[in-house]
């Protein structure tokens, strides 16, 4: 071996530093493996690099407000809810790396050290048995090749070093997890939660499961981690470490291992083939500043650029073996993508509870479960939705008149009722004709063929959202809400940011990429374990799910390695 090509060779390379890759890269280097962990954007380092953290709102230039000029040139980003301006600098815009939309897609990405793990909505469920066993039971999508008890242990490793907020709640569609004490319920809330107890069986309002320390361990001081002071301002980067992200916590992990080299500005070009030897030999990658292309060597590759940039760098790797992208032998590479449905939102007030309020902030609310479709198919619809559930009073003023009264009205708000809310998270069904594909003729800056997204809702989610309303309502009414509204966004497959698939696991390699061990089937040493990965969606946050499989692949992957066989 040169010695040039000795310098760049490593035990383990991770593509993406983001939430799965993070993990991938803490448990290479946990298990003493010297890993290369390749990010195509910035640096972002833990507390030097959050720098509104600590801002005042007056300190921002536009009151909090993406400029217009920077909306108008960049219209999906700036339809993300989280893309403000105290948090911009964390988001793609449109303009820096575009792709083309057959359909209407935003897309939304965070290209750095801690990807979208440092905005991320912190929401944690663990999957159930009902979940993985959907595709089997309705015959749509395939069978997903593990159940929940391959899971659960992995789970529980995973949420013990995260730290993870929640109540034992003993719902058998959504397991209990390693908690950390929870924040309350307000008190609408609460009287809903009863409401809904009451009235309904197999309906639940509980306690939304949170990536938030209340009640540090010694695991998470030792990772340099404070108590979340219930800033709700996490989308800035926590100073305090009070919520999980990878600039925090799992890379710093690996760094102090001694076995991490972090490399950014990385745009991977492709993975490599070895022909001769049958399996995965590198990494190409483009510079993203000079352009300059180098290649990294290793016998196990993870991965875990983020679901869509996951299949467009395994349709980029192709060879005299996989012409049409690497390990793609049965042409389902960027297909059967899904994503979730957040288009349904309902509102309302409650008159009650006026002698309360809420004082101080949390980074969570009520959450309700899948009820639909769980036990048994029961709807003219596929699957099912869970729902986040809200209430808060806000301050009412009186804005009429000008001049010293108008002055004295808005220094003197009083309260208004209380306002609950509540938004769809429905599950979409894999569908061949959801796709992402290569352009055959525009490329990005780094002469890469942009990315093609063909994704669209279907009938399925439209009977969904329907039954949402007429349930939600129906809830509502029985709680003695009023003011009652219902509102379909109409917003475009994306903002959900929960794009998955395109890579999807399962047992057979005619009709799926990945075995049980998120390896590909016909390239054993690539294991894939971001949200390009899943064989079908659920209704659950996808983070937790990614991180489980991850630490999971990891420690096969090693067995595998110590065994000879990668």
């Amino acid at each position: 071996m040169s010695n040039s090509k000795q310098a760049n060779t490593f035990d383990a390379i991770v593509i993406g530093a983001g939430m799965s890759g993070g993990w991938a890269a803490k448990e290479l280097c946990d298990k003493g493996y010297k890993t290369l962990l390749l990010e195509r954007g910035r640096n972002v380092q833990h507390l030097k690099d959050y720098p509104t953290t600590n801002m005042y709102p007056w300190e921002f230039s536009h009151h909090g407000q993406v400029p217009a000029e920077i909306q108008e040139a960049n219209p999906s980003i700036s339809r993300c809810y989280a893309y403000r301006e105290d948090a911009m600098h964390f988001f793609v815009k449109d303009t820096e790396h575009p792709y083309v939309q057959d359909k209407p897609f935003d897309w939304i990405r965070g290209y750095q050290v801690g990807g979208k793990s440092i905005m991320w909505a912190r929401q944690t469920q663990r999957w159930s048995d009902y979940d993985f066993e959907g595709p089997l039971r309705d015959g749509f999508a395939v069978d997903w090749p593990i159940r929940y008890k391959d899971l659960a242990p992995w789970y529980s490793y995973v949420e013990k070093f995260v730290g993870i907020s929640g109540n034992k709640d003993g719902i058998p569609n959504l397991p209990d997890g390693e908690f950390l004490p929870p924040w309350e319920l307000t008190c609408v809330e609460d009287y809903f939660k009863g409401v809904v107890a009451k009235n309904y069986e197999n309906r639940h309002v509980i306690y939304a499961r949170c990536a938030h320390l209340t009640k540090p361990q010694d695991i998470h001081k030792e990772q340099g981690r404070n108590q979340c002071q219930g800033r709700s301002l996490c989308q800035r980067g926590c100073p305090f470490g009070g919520y999980f992200n990878s600039n925090s916590t799992t890379i710093p992990w690996a760094q102090k291992t001694g076995n991490l080299t972090l490399q950014p500005f990385s745009v991977v070009h492709s993975i490599i083939y070895d022909e001769h030897k049958g399996k995965a030999g590198g990494v190409r990658v483009i510079d993203a500043n000079t352009k300059a292309v180098t290649e990294y060597y290793a016998p196990v590759i993870f991965l875990n650029a983020g679901a869509l940039n996951t299949n467009l760098i395994l349709m980029h790797s192709t060879s005299s073996r996989f012409p049409n992208g690497l390990g793609n032998e049965n042409g389902l590479l960027g297909k059967y993508v899904a994503f979730h449905n957040y288009r349904a939102r309902i509102s309302g007030t409650h008159d009650g509870f006026k002698e309360f309020t809420t004082d101080g902030r949390r980074p969570t609310s009520a959450y309700v479960p899948r009820f639909r479709n769980v036990f048994k198919q029961e709807t003219d619809f596929l699957r099912g939705y869970a729902a986040s559930f809200y209430s808060g009073r806000f301050p009412q003023r009186d804005t009429s008149g000008f001049g010293e009264a108008l002055k004295q009205q808005l220094g003197n708000a009083t309260l208004g009722p209380w306002y609950v809310s509540s938004q769809m998270m429905g599950e979409t069904i894999p569908k061949e004709s959801n796709t992402v594909s290569l352009h055959a003729q525009q490329k990005d800056e780094w002469g890469i063929p942009l990315l093609r997204i063909n994704i669209d809702y279907d009938d399925n989610d439209e009977k969904m959202i329907k039954d949402f309303f007429e349930q939600f309502k129906d809830m509502f009414a029985k709680a003695g809400f009023s003011n009652v509204e219902t509102y379909d966004s109409k917003q475009a497959p994306g903002l959900d940011i929960h794009e998955m698939g395109g890579v999807r696991m399962g047992h057979d390699p005619k009709t799926s990429l990945l075995n049980k061990w998120n390896q590909l089937h016909a390239c054993k040493n690539v294991f894939i374990t971001d949200g390009a990965c899943m064989t079908s969606t659920s209704t659950q946050n996808p983070s937790l799910t990614y991180m489980a499989l991850t630490a999971r692949a990891v420690d096969y992957a090693v067995s595998e390695m110590k065994k000879g066989n990668l």
